[in-house]
C-alpha cells in the first residue's frame, strides 16, 4: 500500500476507555498514513485534548509535549485506589469529615507553585527498563524518583462532599491523579481521581478538535482538512 505524505497536527478529543495509542492507530487508518504520533499520554479514564502529530509534524513532538497543560477533574474523597484513579482497585475507604470550603482551599493552596511529586506505581515510567505498571501488576512496589513539577493556577469549581470539582494548570509530566491523592491525604481522608478532561495543551484547546467518532467515520479528505499545517502551528505558538 502506498501511503501519501501528509504533514501537520490534528487536535483530537479523546474518548474515555481508550488509550492514546488507540487514537494514533485510528488516526493512521483515517489519514491513510503511517507516520503518526501523539504528544502527552492521556490515561484510558481521561478524555479531552490529545495532540496528534503527522508526517514531519513528528519532528516537533518533543516541543509540543513540553508545554503546559490545563485539566478539569473530579476527585472523590475517602476512597483510595492502587492506581490513584477510578480505573484502579479500591485499597482503602475512610470516613470523610465535614470539611469546610476554607479547609479545602487551604489544602489546594499547599500544592501550588513548585513542588515535588512522587509518580504512582501504576504508570508508564520505567525502572531498569520495565514499566512500573507491570511491576505493580506483580504486586511489587519500588522506590520512585520524585519529580519537580509546577502548578501555575488552580480553581475549586465545586465542593459537594465527598467530591470536589477542580481545574488545574500545570507543567509537563504532572500526574493529576497524584495531585488528587496528595490533596486527599492532606485533608486527612485520602482521595482518588474520579474523572479527568484535558482542556488545553500549550496554545491549543478543544475548539478546533475532532472527536474519535468523527475520526472513525469521516472521509480521509475531511479529516485532512481539519489538520493544522506546520506553518499554522508555528504561528499559533508564536514561534
Amino acid at each position: 500500500m502506498n501511503f501519501p505524505t501528509i504533514d501537520g497536527v490534528l487536535l483530537v478529543d479523546k474518548a474515555s476507555g481508550m488509550t492514546s495509542h488507540d487514537v494514533v492507530a485510528i488516526a493512521r487508518r483515517a489519514l491513510g498514513t503511517k507516520k503518526v504520533g501523539h504528544c502527552g499520554t492521556l490515561d484510558p479514564l481521561a478524555t479531552g485534548l490529545l495532540i496528534v502529530v503527522v508526517g514531519r509534524g513528528t519532528k516537533i513532538q518533543d516541543l509540543l509535549m513540553s508545554e503546559d497543560k490545563e485539566y478539569v477533574g473530579t476527585m472523590q474523597l475517602g476512597v483510595l485506589t492502587d492506581s490513584q484513579d477510578a480505573d484502579g482497585q479500591i485499597v482503602e475507604t475512610r470516613q470523610v469529615p465535614p470539611l469546610s470550603q476554607e479547609q479545602v482551599e487551604a489544602s489546594f493552596e499547599k500544592f501550588r507553585g513548585d513542588f515535588y511529586q512522587t509518580p504512582p506505581m501504576v504508570s508508564a515510567i520505567k525502572k531498569e527498563g520495565v514499566p512500573l505498571y507491570k511491576l505493580a501488576r506483580q504486586g511489587k512496589t519500588v522506590e520512585r524518583e520524585p519529580r519537580f513539577v509546577h502548578v501555575y493556577a488552580h480553581e475549586i469549581q465545586q465542593v459537594r462532599l465527598p467530591e470536589i470539582d477542580f481545574r488545574v494548570v500545570c507543567s509537563k509530566g504532572f500526574y493529576v491523579r497524584t495531585y488528587a491523592f496528595d490533596i486527599g491525604n492532606d485533608l486527612g481522608c485520602g482521595a482518588h481521581l474520579k474523572s479527568l478532561r484535558r482542556t488545553k495543551s500549550g496554545k491549543f484547546d478543544l475548539e478546533h478538535s475532532i472527536t474519535v467518532a468523527e475520526l472513525k467515520t469521516l472521509p480521509a479528505e475531511e479529516v485532512r482538512a481539519r489538520m493544522l499545517s506546520l506553518p499554522t502551528v508555528s504561528r499559533m505558538r508564536g514561534a
